[in-house]
């Protein structure tokens, strides 16, 4: 279907747009999984069902997060032994990999049924949205071993560098998502349980899809279905990887929780507005994480080949284009914002607080881009207890206390300025990684 990318050799920019632009489309796709349950929700059934959609991401985002950095962390690792040609510490990786998805994924599916409550009310999120946003959230988290094991095979291909079958796979999904969407919700009036029961069934749509795609197009890794005893080395470089990345994302997930608690004060009504601005801020995300995880990738392959020059020129090239397109994307959405936030919604309240929040964040969205990269070329560095450090500091010493001042001693309304004040801040204190060791010995390597 798909071949695996060498990033150790030839034209940088070429090779990174090849990697990125099925990523691109991957991400679109992901991005239109709780886009359209938005859409539809919105025109089938009503504002307080968007509220819930919107609120009831950040708790199964909380558990998802470890998980998500130990699929970045065997990313980094597969590049890593791919651009060595370490056939032997490959296949341990891959086997440690899918065991330690079998042993993670059903219990925190389980956790997730059990306190999805107690976070909803520690979120404080209005009675009117309560039972419809419990509903939505058990049933994702019904979908999350389905989740956790396609983005973990997911990982296991960018790393080789086949980020095609991965779009692929997604785009499958998505028409399966859309489908029992509209079946669902459309038709059988399911409301928000119906959106995400069609979200969950397609994500292990996308699971099963993996798992036979990698058995068949690539033997040699050694890829199994099930479980097996792992080995001892695979296993601790699995952990001492994703393990950081994965607090990062789980934490950065809970500041989450405590951020949209101040937005959950500002009543139904600015949550539907905030969900659908989070929509379409998303739509930039799709760009820089793309590029980002080509950084993530090109440059482990290449500092597992020892090309400490390629290394620093594909940075520099990487983060100028993907700045650019950030920027560009960003602009355009700026312009449109009153059309786009109107596919959503007709509510007017709604749809005022959703332009305001896009007006508020879009014009800072290129310092998180910048603030991504920077954070991905470290990743691919092996460094990445530098990007947990950055991701904390942009969350919970800048975006929480900010937005919390702002509902306390201001307009409530203007909450999501915090999120803007945090790129800004993050993307300053990223520049750190430039001064570092690991930097430094990157630059005399290459002669630089």
């Amino acid at each position: 279907m798909h071949q695996k990318l060498d990033m150790t050799r030839g034209p940088i920019l070429r090779l990174v747009f090849l990697f990125a632009l099925p990523i691109i489309g991957s991400n679109i796709l992901q991005q239109l999984y709780t886009t359209v349950d938005t859409l539809i929700i919105g025109n089938f059934c009503g504002t307080l069902s968007i509220a819930a959609v919107g609120t009831s991401s950040q708790p199964v985002e909380a558990f998802l997060g470890v998980f998500m950095g130990i699929g970045a962390g065997v990313t980094i690792l597969v590049s890593l032994y791919t651009g060595s040609r370490d056939e032997k510490n490959l296949r341990n990786i891959v086997a440690a990999s899918g065991t330690f998805t079998w042993i993670v994924a059903i219990p925190t599916s389980l956790i997730g049924l059990l306190l999805t409550p107690a976070l909803f009310r520690l979120m404080q999120v209005p009675e009117s949205t309560f039972p419809l946003a419990v509903l939505y959230a058990r049933i994702v988290f019904l979908g999350l071993p389905g989740n956790m094991g396609y983005n973990m095979n997911a990982g296991i291909l960018r790393g080789l560098g086949d980020s095609g079958s991965t779009f692929f796979f997604l785009l499958v999904s998505t028409v399966t998502n859309v489908a029992l969407d509209l079946v669902f919700v459309a038709f059988l009036g399911l409301d928000v349980g119906g959106a995400a029961a069609a979200t969950s069934i397609s994500m292990y749509a996308a699971w099963i899809a993996t798992v036979i795609y990698i058995r068949r197009k690539y033997p040699e890794i050694g890829f199994r279905v099930l479980p097996s005893r792992p080995d001892g080395c695979a296993m601790r470089s699995l952990l001492s990887y994703g393990l950081p990345l994965g607090l990062n994302n789980s934490l950065y997930s809970v500041g989450h929780i405590a951020l949209q608690s101040a937005v959950n004060l500002q009543g139904a009504e600015f949550m539907a507005g905030a969900a659908v601005a989070g929509k379409i801020t998303g739509l930039v995300g799709i760009t820089m994480a793309s590029f980002s995880s080509a950084m993530a990738t090109f440059t482990g392959q290449n500092c597992g080949a020892q090309n400490a020059g390629r290394i620093v020129d594909g940075a520099r090239k990487i983060l100028l284009v993907s700045t650019a397109i950030t920027i560009s994307v960003s602009a355009l959405l700026f312009a449109l914002a009153a059309p786009l936030a109107g596919l959503f919604t007709a509510d007017e309240e709604a749809l005022r607080w959703a332009i305001l929040c896009l007006h508020i964040q879009l014009p800072f969205q290129w310092c998180y881009g910048v603030l991504n990269g920077i954070i991905n070329l470290a990743n691919g560095l092996g460094r990445v207890k530098f990007s947990t450090f950055v991701s904390l500091f942009m969350l919970w010493a800048v975006r929480i206390p900010v937005s919390w001042m702002i509902v306390l001693l201001g307009d409530g309304h203007y909450v999501n300025a915090g999120i803007s004040i945090s790129f800004a801040a993050g993307m300053l204190v990223s520049f750190l990684f430039f001064k570092t060791a690991a930097w430094k010995k990157i630059r005399a390597a290459a002669g630089g």
